[in-house]
């Protein structure tokens, strides 16, 4: 009996530690973001090839309108992993309430090389428009982040927040009706074209197609805790973070 009983515990363990705690499912890629020298090689390595990659663009470029890139602003700039450490403590993937918090603090660390590259693109007169889905209350103390750190043009005629919808599209077309836009550089694949604002799908198909962007007009940052990247992992609506959680598991592969 007492075998028996540890059988059937040894195969409901892994669900049940799900249903306690779901949100630690992000503790090592909170934990990755933080302390890993990988992470920091990896945006360094990102923020360099930008570096090359823009002064191709401007040798390259013919067009009479001012030069720009476009950033996005969280896990591309600014660094909100001790905001997903909070959150994890609490038992918690993400609130509103908690996350708006997070954000009137300003406290948000840089991204590591993201300064620099903005200050060397500033230098060769390329101003920055930093496009976000952050929401229209976040506005004041984001702005508040970028200038604690002194980030180039970050300023009201530079920054664009969400206005009732994610798809960042139209902001881009905006900025591109005044300027040459060179590069774009984000954590989501959605901060590059509309080719990867697909709801509930992969991208695979998409990103293969973009092969030759990546590294010269797309610059990606490593983002390991959240993104649009997990939304095709889950089946349902109104899921709790229990139901994610196992979803989560079962969506592995393995052999």
């Amino acid at each position: 009996m007492k075998k028996y009983l540890f059988f059937v515990l040894s195969l409901t363990m892994p669900f049940m530690a799900v249903a306690q705690n779901p949100a630690r499912d992000y503790t090592n890629a909170v934990l990755w973001q933080q302390k890993s020298g990988e992470y920091r090689a990896l945006c360094f390595q990102a923020y360099n090839f930008a570096r090359l990659s823009l002064k191709e663009a401007l040798w390259a470029d013919t067009s009479k309108k001012p030069n720009c890139v476009i950033v996005d602003i969280d896990e591309t700039v600014l660094d909100n992993s001790a905001f997903q450490g909070h959150e994890i403590k609490k038992g918690l993937s993400y609130t509103p309430e908690d996350w708006t918090q997070w954000t009137n603090l300003a406290q948000a660390d840089t991204v590591p090389g993201a300064l620099s590259f903005l200050q060397f693109a500033a230098s060769k007169n390329i101003e920055t428009f930093y496009v976000s889905n952050r929401d229209e209350k976040d506005y004041t103390t984001t702005l508040k982040n970028l200038q604690k750190f002194g980030f180039p043009y970050a300023d009201d005629a530079h920054l664009i927040v969400a206005k009732g919808t994610s798809n960042k599209e139209p902001r881009r077309q905006k900025v591109a009706e005044t300027h040459n836009v060179l590069m774009l550089c984000g954590d989501n694949l959605s901060d590059f074209s509309n080719v990867f604002y697909r709801e509930g799908k992969d991208t695979f198909e998409q990103v293969n197609g973009s092969q030759a962007l990546f590294g010269t007009r797309y610059i990606v940052l490593p983002n390991p805790m959240y993104g649009d990247w997990e939304k095709p992992l889950y089946q349902g609506e109104k899921l709790s973070e229990q139901d994610k959680a196992r979803q989560r598991l079962e969506r592995l592969k393995s052999y």
